[in-house]
């Protein structure tokens, strides 16, 4: 259950309220006041047997006593009573309720999580919503709705926040109330026993009151659901979150025994979702001002302009600090006019700058490509008017083609140029770290809202499924659960992720055979499957230049291993050759997250690998763009892009390693942790040296990935009535080419119908939007004659968040219409929606597309006139199973 009935929790008509007579209780004072005096237009009614009246306001005994249904309930009763008033309401056909009680569990007791269950099985009947338990309640500025126990009201605006904590959206309330900041909802989530994020998230895309939703997150519950609301959300309003916990989170980074940490996870989660995160509530406000501008930035290179040069050093030194770049302006950089115009960057154009000076040093910055945004700084002078230098740049016109952020430092003198700023809604801030700041916070937003636009597509590397299978089931048939050294490397070339020539030796005599057959120099190691760090006990003997030093280097290692690990069995040896130096050596590996299942790391290798800890997590499934975005993120990186007598690595082949083992996550759900280490990269590619490989055991369930991989299972061949045989498959993001021809080869009349509005342009941003779609939401499949890369057809289905009902839409190019692709298509779409449990499906046609509502009403749809627009008919049908008449699906 998703957004069904939240309407009820911000638009209700009518309220209960139950709990703790004012007076006998600081919480019922404080909730009837809030309530009562909050301007709610609706009728508010108190439900209490002891007292005749609240506040002026009549009460009533029980629920079955009330006058009329209330939409919502505010419940602040003791936790025992609570499950059997929600059933009352329930029975009322009361839709919402808030359960400010605690009592719930919260310390995991067994009583208080019986009352949580008993409370969600009252519910369930009736499709009641519940937001609490134990929380603070929830408030609605444009609705006059107060239903909290909160100490002061928001303040109206277009912010809406989502809070775990009470103590935090109180602490938040007052600190914005004191700057003037308002929401358009504040809602305190608590134990969240029902209602959550995720379907916050999903009613507050299509909120017309919000602009912006800003997130307090302690701990999420279901991963999928709410990445597939946030990414929706996301690419509509910028969704800020602050995650608590950074600082509590001990787990490692790295992958390996130690899984990433938690908070590794979650940043990966933000990231891919599109969100920004941030780490303060500071930082959350000043991150929605910056966004709320309409900045938007297209890289990381930032040009500052400074009337003093310690302004600019010191601004220099925050971008150092950041992570951010200096622009490259050239050898000169721009000048200013006179002799002494600033040079290079930070452009220093003196303490007597003038507005012409400011005008003429931003128009010759904005007029190269060498920035991409820029940083203007005034310190106070006698030399110069700094309300005319504000004016002179507000003016200037690269603040309507490139971002422009401001700082007049100071007291008195800068409140009238910060004023004017604010006024031209031009982001302006009181030092130069705070502005350096949100230029890397409208920095990450764009690399994130880039990630949000990737949708992974399995690459279609030659991978030998059956062989990675059998390895799996060999093992566990042995009551494996720790693949040996050999077999991991094998499940890896399985996957086409390449590997070194392995050859195992039972004795020392036969790693000597094995050294001649391999070539020496070569490496030895130990082989045990209770084992897992090799060095540790003395198990890894390096450069091995001849045979009598491999059969003493084996006799020795078997001596040491024995010692140090008396209790590991010892199957023999691995012998391997020595590879040349001047490679990257990486680790790569898979683990699983309790919250968002399988999990992706990358970073430095070799045996100090978990010192060093230079690791991202990342979420599968990847592709080219989000593994080379993982890896940039790390400093390893640098050493791969080359530098001085360090060759550059082939990254094409580092990124597709990633991407591999993205696929086999996907593909191998026995596979519960992998760790390659070293994966060594230099200029001929990658070679995985050592690998480990730990599946689950076969009784246990894997968690779900957080994002949903492309569906390929659902890709097959189609013919038409007319025994037209096309292929299905769902639709990808390389399709973008080749959607836009479908339309350019399509009358402008059929484009018309399709999009209930004349349509010529088909730019990238348009074409995006039909081909990066959410699979767990939306499914789009693309008709293709067999052999062909050109669309003949598209059909679409975006679920609503309920899953109750889903809209279709469908396309055939203007010159294959009255083939019977068109009912093909509308068939397979009806056919996904029987199988996910899509109860209706339905959608608008324009009233003129006759061919369009006689293909429906073939397919059983009902067809009614919009109450809304006499030019659109409204059609549905059910997705009943089919007859045997419905295409072959092959």
């Amino acid at each position: 259950m998703t957004i069904r009935h939240l309407d009820a929790l911000f638009q209700p008509r009518a309220i209960a309220l139950i709990g703790p007579a004012p007076g006998g209780s600081p919480i019922g004072e404080v909730l009837a006041r809030n309530l009562l005096e909050s301007g709610f237009k609706g009728p508010i009614l108190p439900v209490d047997a002891a007292r005749q009246a609240i506040r002026s306001v009549l009460t009533y005994a029980s629920v079955a006593d009330l006058p009329l249904t209330p939409d919502l309930a505010v419940i602040a009763a003791p936790a025992a009573e609570v499950p059997g008033l929600v059933a009352a309401l329930g029975g009322r056909g009361c839709r919402a309720a808030v359960v400010i009680s605690s009592g719930f569990g919260e310390d995991g007791d067994a009583a208080g999580l019986a009352l949580r269950q008993a409370m969600l099985d009252a519910a369930r009947p009736h499709l009641l919503r519940i937001v609490g338990p134990n929380c603070l309640g929830l408030m609605s500025p444009a609705a006059g709705l107060n239903a909290s126990i909160a100490p002061r009201a928001p303040l109206p605006g277009s912010i809406a926040f989502l809070t775990q904590s009470g103590v935090v959206a109180t602490s938040v309330l007052d600190w914005a109330a004191a700057r003037g900041i308002g929401f358009s909802h504040v809602v305190s989530l608590g134990g969240m026993s029902d209602v959550d994020f995720g379907d916050l998230l999903d009613f507050l895309e299509s909120d017309p009151h919000t602009r912006t939703i800003l997130l307090y997150v302690e701990q999420l519950t279901a991963a999928r659901k709410f990445l597939s609301a946030a990414r929706i959300a996301a690419r509509t309003k910028p969704v800020v979150v602050v995650k608590a916990g950074r600082g509590s989170d001990t787990g490692a980074a790295a992958p390996g025994d130690a899984a990433p940490s938690a908070d590794a996870v979650y940043d990966a989660a933000f990231r891919r979702a599109g969100m920004l995160r941030v780490d303060t509530l500071d930082e959350l406000f000043q991150a929605v001002a910056t966004l709320s501008s309409g900045l938007r930035v297209r890289g990381n290179r930032l040009a500052i302009v400074t009337n003093g040069a310690g302004l600019g050093v010191i601004a220099a030194d925050a971008v150092a600090r950041s992570g951010a770049r200096l622009a490259d302006l050239g050898p000169g950089g721009p000048d200013g006019p006179g002799d002494r115009g600033g040079r290079g960057n930070p452009v220093d154009i003196l303490a007597g700058a003038d507005a012409g000076r400011y005008r003429a040093a931003i128009e010759a910055i904005h007029a190269g490509d060498a920035a991409d945004a820029i940083l203007v700084l005034n310190g106070p002078t006698a030399l110069a008017d700094r309300v005319a230098a504000a004016e002179a740049v507000a003016e200037t016109p690269s603040v309507a083609r490139r971002p422009l952020l401001t700082c007049w430092l100071g007291g008195d003198s800068a409140l009238a140029p910060r004023r004017l700023f604010d006024t031209r809604r031009i982001a302006t801030y009181e030092t130069p770290e705070r502005a350096i700041a949100a230029f890397v916070q409208l920095d990450e937003y764009r690399r994130n809202q880039e990630l949000l636009m990737e949708t992974p597509v399995a690459e279609g590397f030659a991978i030998d499924r059956a062989r990675a299978e059998a390895i799996v089931a060999e093992a566990l048939a042995e009551h494996r659960l720790v693949l040996t050294g050999p077999e991991a490397l094998e499940l890896l070339a399985a996957f086409a992720i390449p590997v070194i020539r392995t050859i195992v030796a039972r004795t020392p005599v036969e790693a000597c055979a094995a050294a001649t057959a391999i070539g020496l120099p070569v490496a030895l190691k130990i082989l045990s499957r209770d084992i897992t760090h090799k060095s540790d006990v003395g198990g890894v003997h390096l450069a091995i230049a001849s045979l009598p030093m491999v059969r003493q280097a084996a006799e020795d290692m078997l001596d040491l291993v024995r010692q140090r690990a008396p209790e590991a069995r010892i199957d023999g040896f691995i012998v391997q050759p020595m590879m040349r130096r001047g490679a990257t050596e990486l680790v790569l590996g898979i683990s699983e997250d309790a919250i968002f299942g399988p999990v992706l790391s990358f970073g430095e290798g070799g045996t100090a690998a978990e010192v060093i800890g230079d690791h991202v997590v990342g979420l599968p499934p990847l592709n080219d763009v989000l593994a080379r975005d993982m890896i940039s993120r790390t400093r390893v990186s640098r050493l791969l892009a080359g530098y001085r007598d360090h060759p550059r690595a082939d990254l094409a082949a580092v990124a597709s390693t990633l991407v591999k083992l993205s696929q086999l996550a996907a593909e191998l759900p026995a596979v519960t942790q992998l760790e390659i280490n070293p994966l060594r990269a230099d200029a001929e590619g990658v070679v995985a040296l050592d690998a480990r490989v730990v599946l689950r055991r076969p009784e246990t369930v894997r968690p779900l990935p957080a994002i949903r991989p492309y569906p390929r299972r659902l890709a097959h061949a189609a013919v038409t009535k007319r025994g037209i045989a096309y292929d299905i498959r769902p639709i990808r993001p390389d399709d973008e080419a080749a959607i836009v021809d479908m339309l350019q080869r399509s009358s402008r009349d059929d484009v018309r119908l399709r999009f209930f509005a004349p349509r010529s342009d088909f730019g990238h941003s348009f074409a995006a939007r039909l081909t990066q779609v959410d699979y767990d939401r939306e499914m789009a499949f693309v008709a293709l004659e067999p052999g062909s890369a050109d669309i003949s057809g598209v059909v679409r289905l975006i679920a609503a968040p309920d899953n109750d009902k889903g809209e279709f839409a469908v396309m055939v190019r203007s010159d294959l219409k009255g083939t019977g692709l068109g009912s093909l298509l509308m068939t397979e779409i009806l056919r996904y929606a029987r199988e996910r449990g899509i109860g209706r499906v339905e959608g608008e046609v324009l009233r003129e597309n006759t061919s369009m509502l006689r293909l429906v009403r073939s397919l059983g749809f009902t067809v009614q006139a919009s109450a809304d627009d006499s030019s659109v008919v409204h059609v549905a049908t059910s997705a009943v199973p089919f007859t045997a008449s419905e295409p072959e699906k092959k």
